[in-house]
């Protein structure tokens, strides 16, 4: 299983430098980038593959909505042109809140927004030409981008229909907020079926999950419930944490000493999962030694 950290807040730019730097020595896997309404994710990873070498960045996840695909694609090639192979683009479809709330456009059948929007983007992509006129998205484009490898794709999903979207559709998928035995039981299988059915290659199973190296639990485990509530109260989160008979999102959190988070890492490898993304969450010590513990969990 690959190992690397998930930046889910927004600090300065030589911040996050020196984070991916730190990351890269210390012999983790990649660095993630969230997008929500702060810094854009892809510019920031453009910068941080040009400042770093050899460690994989990527996005989780881009917003597909407010961006047309050919949009995407152009920008995505042109990452991938800087640091041929070490670009991962991850999008999804974000929340209607967010879409419809923040950018005033509709969050409508969000399982065919994103069959119509992969089966556009992947070609372009490829370089490939593409001419569209699907019921939601319309496009014709070429994408031309000199020595630019396509960037793997990977789809933000948890249900049954965008899970398979993903695979028949994307090379993976990203999930959040979610327990071992429910990636064991239901992401892995679902993702692993479609892809098969469609004859792809077996996709990349990444998640999220937020961390804690600590010596006292308790007040993390609180603190992490105050601050996720309104996250936990999303439908399609909610939805997901009754499933699996969570009260919150914090629950899905790693906390405790290093041979407590170094076992839930492990788990989610047994679990199926290709791509662990840690999501550091404390002060600035208890942040600096869960990214110690994840460097020797690498390391073994």
């Amino acid at each position: 299983m690959r190992l690397g950290i998930y930046l889910a807040d927004s600090p300065p730019v030589p911040e996050v430098l020196a984070l991916v730097a730190s990351a890269a020595e210390s012999g983790l896997d990649s660095v993630y980038f969230n997008q929500a309404l702060s810094w854009d994710a892809a510019t920031v990873a453009a910068v941080a593959l040009r400042e770093v070498p050899g460690i994989e960045v990527g996005t989780a996840v881009v917003q597909t909505y407010p961006r047309h695909p050919v949009v995407l694609a152009a920008q995505a090639r042109t990452i991938a042109a800087l640091a041929p192979g070490r670009f991962t683009l991850g999008i999804g479809p974000s929340h209607p809140p967010i879409i419809e709330g923040t950018f005033g456009l509709s969050y409508d059948r969000p399982a065919q927004h994103l069959r119509e929007y992969l089966s556009v983007l992947m070609p372009l992509l490829r370089g490939e030409a593409v001419d569209a006129d699907g019921p939601m998205i319309r496009a014709a484009a070429t994408i031309t981008v000199s020595d630019a490898p396509a960037p793997p794709v990977l789809l933000s999903a948890l249900g049954p229909k965008l899970l398979r979207v993903a695979g028949e559709l994307a090379d993976g998928v990203v999930t959040v907020w979610s327990t071992t035995e429910f990636v064991a039981d239901h992401i892995a299988p679902a993702v692993r079926a479609a892809a098969d059915a469609a004859g792809r290659p077996a996709p990349r199973v990444a998640t999220i999950v937020s961390a804690v190296v600590t010596d006292d639990p308790s007040p993390h485990r609180a603190q992490l419930a105050h601050q996720l509530a309104p996250v936990s109260a999303l439908p399609s989160y909610r939805q997901v944490l009754d499933r699996q008979g969570l009260r919150g999102v914090h629950e899905t959190a790693l906390i405790g000493p290093e041979d407590v988070v170094a076992e839930g890492i492990r788990a989610y490898a047994r679990a199926g999962v290709t791509d662990l993304l840690v999501s550091l969450r404390g002060d600035p010590a208890e942040r600096a030694r869960t990214r110690e513990l994840l460097a020797a969990v690498r390391r073994d």
